[in-house]
């Protein structure tokens, strides 16, 4: 199974919804107004956070049509929201999309405004691959800590 839920600290967000029968993604929408300044960078939250089967992945992309209208982009060219993101005691699994304006002009992104999209996938992982001995302790980026 997979799917969303609101995350603990919002309330009246709208989740992520396919647009057709076709659509690959889920456009995820700002859970609040965010202002993006110039060259500089900023976690747009979406007030939901999504579970799924542990050997699944949901990736994050910016939306084309936010990439050829305005002036950001994702940084890290993709989001990668882990099974284990879920629930997490950090942030609760929050997701967040990491944006980056590129531009000379502030954006504000404004509250159901569609950011990005996002889309599940199965992974697979090496038969001989040591099993990992961490553990998620926290939200974003915790993985390195």
């Amino acid at each position: 199974m997979r799917g969303f839920e609101v995350a603990k600290g919002y309330k009246n967000v709208v989740f992520p919804t396919r647009k057709t029968t076709q659509s690959a993604g889920y456009d995820f929408y700002v859970a609040e107004d965010t202002l993006v300044k110039a060259n500089d960078k900023v976690l747009v939250p979406t007030g939901v956070k999504a579970f799924m089967a542990s050997d699944e992945v949901l990736k994050i992309y910016l939306r084309s049509s936010i990439g050829l209208s305005k002036t950001l982009m994702l940084p890290n060219g993709v989001g990668v929201v882990d099974a284990d993101y879920y629930n997490n005691p950090e942030n609760d699994g929050a997701i967040y999309v990491l944006i980056y304006n590129y531009g000379s002009q502030d954006v504000t992104l404004a509250k159901g405004e569609r950011i990005a999209q996002g889309i599940f996938e199965k992974y697979l992982t090496s038969p001989d691959e040591k099993a990992p001995a961490l553990k998620r302790n926290g939200g974003f980026g915790s993985t390195g800590k």
